[in-house]
């Protein structure tokens, strides 16, 4: 394990101790009513905070400068984008999990057909109200597969005021101390060469076509879109990153064939690109 994911694990054990000392309290009165008693294990959390940020090492890796990489999109059909580092990078917001140049993809198959946000009803909404929710996955170039779990829960959308409250407030906070898998859900890694790896986030589970050590080809399909992980609707989270894993990776910006990188709220169309046409390109 490196020094950088030993320090990750630490640091979201230290996070979790709280609610555990908490949780022994009320059972066997160990803090004798000192509240404060609670909150020392976040003295050495954030000094391995602090320490990591001097060795260059925090999870808010900043990225190198270089080209962006181009591959083929891993949807087909009408979509629209969010989040995306055409309009700002990081485009969420932070460097972590690799994703400073992720995008998140929303199927928009006709105008309307995807359920709008609602202030307060209905508060979750069902998967399959959503056309990404079970749309094919593609692999954006020749490559092999280094991660592939399918076995998360696909949760109801947070696509209402209280719901997305929650998951910013309580859900996202405690997927956050579970560590990365819990974050990006069910996923898939692809190494693509050259020091190039694709992650493809959010996937339906059980959806899974493909398995660790698979030798794939551009447009073959991975899996199938879903709602798990730290999500508030069945979408497509990607990103190019130069590891494996995002706990410790650095993200890598890209360009989709024939499309670039589409802008905040803007809805493409990516059609299917046969292995033989993909590989041609390369």
């Amino acid at each position: 394990m490196s020094d950088r994911k030993l320090a990750l694990w630490a640091f979201r054990c230290l996070l979790t101790a709280p609610f555990v000392l908490m949780a022994a309290d009320l059972s066997v009165g160990l803090a004798d009513d000192r509240w404060w008693w609670y909150l020392l294990p976040l003295v050495p959390a954030w000094t391995v905070v602090i320490v990591m940020n001097r060795r260059g090492g925090t999870p808010d890796r900043r990225p190198a400068a270089r080209e962006p990489v181009e591959v083929s999109a891993p949807v087909t059909g009408r979509w629209s984008a969010l989040n995306s580092p055409a309009d700002r990078a990081p485009s969420h917001g932070t460097h972590a999990y690799g994703q400073t140049f992720a995008i998140d993809l929303v199927a928009e198959p006709e105008p309307g057909a995807r359920p709008s946000f609602r202030w307060l009803w209905p508060i979750v909404r069902r998967n399959r109200d959503f056309p990404a929710f079970g749309a094919p996955l593609l692999a954006v170039a020749d490559a092999t597969v280094v991660r592939a779990t399918d076995t998360r829960r696909d949760h109801l959308s947070r696509t209402s005021l209280p719901a997305v409250l929650y998951l910013m407030l309580v859900e996202g906070a405690v997927r956050e101390m579970g560590g990365v898998g819990n974050i990006l859900g069910n996923h898939v890694v692809l190494d693509l060469g050259n020091g190039v790896y694709a992650a493809y986030a959010h996937v339906r589970r059980g959806s899974l076509i493909v398995r660790e050590g698979d030798r794939l080809r551009a447009g073959q399909v991975l899996a199938r879109c879903g709602n798990s992980g730290n999500s508030s609707e069945p979408h497509l989270h990607f990103q190019l990153m130069d590891g494996p894993d995002p706990d410790t990776a650095r993200g890598i910006p890209f360009r989709w064939h024939g499309i670039g990188v589409p802008r905040n709220g803007e809805v493409f169309e990516a059609p299917a690109e046969t292995s033989a046409e993909a590989s041609a390109r390369a």
